[in-house]
């Protein structure tokens, strides 16, 4: 453990910063080092730490208890190709009026998407009901890519 004093002597005769690195330590531990290339280093490896991160975007298909089977055929495709490319659905059923008394006509509309989609997506949140709608999350299967 040196001073803080003689630290900063030693900084200013190497013509360096006295750089503290981990503030949270007992005693904090600081470094000589260029301060300007040390945060450059630093925003490199964030860089390349967000470049390495894979982004996971969730696409959405809207449909209704009344939505028939020819449109809904055409919302399943769509989700079809979204989880081929490795993007997660969610499947949103919006109830209008009176039809939120009958959430098992949704229910079972959700269940037959999953099981149309259930070569390439596993449900990774079962179908629930959130105020007038009810949603479930399709995502997809880890060899499908």
């Amino acid at each position: 453990m040196v001073p803080k004093e003689k630290a900063l002597q030693i900084a200013r005769e190497a013509d360096l910063d006295l750089v503290e690195v981990a503030p949270n330590a007992d005693p904090p531990v600081c470094k000589v080092l260029d301060l300007g290339k040390y945060l450059y280093e630093q925003n490199k490896k964030d860089r390349q730490a967000r470049k390495a991160q894979t982004k996971i975007e969730i696409k959405e298909i809207r449909l209704r208890p009344k939505t028939n089977e020819h449109h809904r055929g055409f919302k399943v495709e769509d989700a079809r190709g979204w989880l081929e490319h490795g993007m997660k659905v969610l499947v949103t059923i919006r109830f209008r009026g009176r039809e939120v008394t009958y959430p098992e006509i949704a229910l079972e509309d959700l269940k037959e998407i999953a099981k149309d989609l259930q070569d390439i997506a596993v449900v990774e949140k079962a179908p629930a009901m959130e105020g007038r709608s009810m949603n479930m999350l399709l995502a997809p299967q880890k060899q499908a890519k």
